[in-house]
């Protein structure tokens, strides 16, 4: 699929024209971009690199919360359940009563550990956008913190990321998210399930350019 994506990408350039190819940290991707886009530098995304702490954190919420229905502690439990999806979303994502989440994971677990996650997850994501310099004392220092964290499922993503670090700060000293482009693609699913009982596909395709394609269509105004 990457192939065929490159070679219709790079049908005409050759891929001179790409100096950057941004994306998770797959590394099929890398092999594609060093045979299509030989010029090009591979930098992981940072959507991406944050969604590495956000599966550690639904794994460590997953696991706290059946501790506590092994346990028959039913209230821990139901507190676990109250906070495991808000805390896997943004700070200016929270709505409603979801913005009481973050205080209420104090008392969600006595050692703290669903909230110190969060807590590195949001550092992480604050950091990429720092400059250069100043990420890369706080990514070494971040790693440091989260490798002393205890918490089996954060040292894991710690490990990953300490590998990861050189990719990581290419990835903040270019300055090149991939947001527009996940943004893109989430419409794009949306719709695919807007489209479900469409006949053919290319009304599928029409709508997807309708919806993601910039057009400004007005409707005509009604006739007074």
């Amino acid at each position: 699929m990457f192939d065929l994506f490159f070679r219709q990408l790079t049908r005409r350039s050759g891929g001179a024209s790409i100096w950057i190819v941004t994306g998770d940290g797959a590394r099929r991707i890398d092999s594609c971009v060093h045979e299509w886009c030989p010029n090009a530098e591979r930098v992981p995304d940072g959507f991406h690199i944050v969604s590495w702490m956000a599966d550690a954190l639904g794994k460590i919420s997953r696991r706290l919360w059946n501790q506590a229905r092994g346990n028959g502690d039913d209230e821990a439990a139901r507190r676990m359940r109250g906070v495991r999806y808000a805390v896997l979303k943004n700070p200016d994502r929270l709505a409603g009563r979801q913005d009481e989440s973050p205080t209420a994971l104090r008392n969600t677990d006595p050692r703290g550990r669903l909230y110190r996650a969060r807590q590195l997850k949001e550092l992480l994501r604050g950091l990429l956008g720092h400059p250069i310099g100043q990420a890369e004392d706080e990514l070494k220092h971040w790693v440091f913190r989260a490798s002393r964290s205890r918490i089996p499922e954060i040292v894991e993503s710690a490990r990953k990321i300490r590998r990861r670090r050189p990719d990581i700060l290419r990835t903040i000293g270019s300055g090149y998210p991939n947001a527009r482009l996940e943004a893109f693609n989430n419409r794009i699913k949306v719709t695919i399930r807007m489209a479900y009982g469409f006949q053919r596909v290319t009304n599928l395709i029409s709508l997807i350019m309708l919806r993601c394609g910039g057009l400004d269509i007005r409707l005509p105004e009604p006739v007074s």
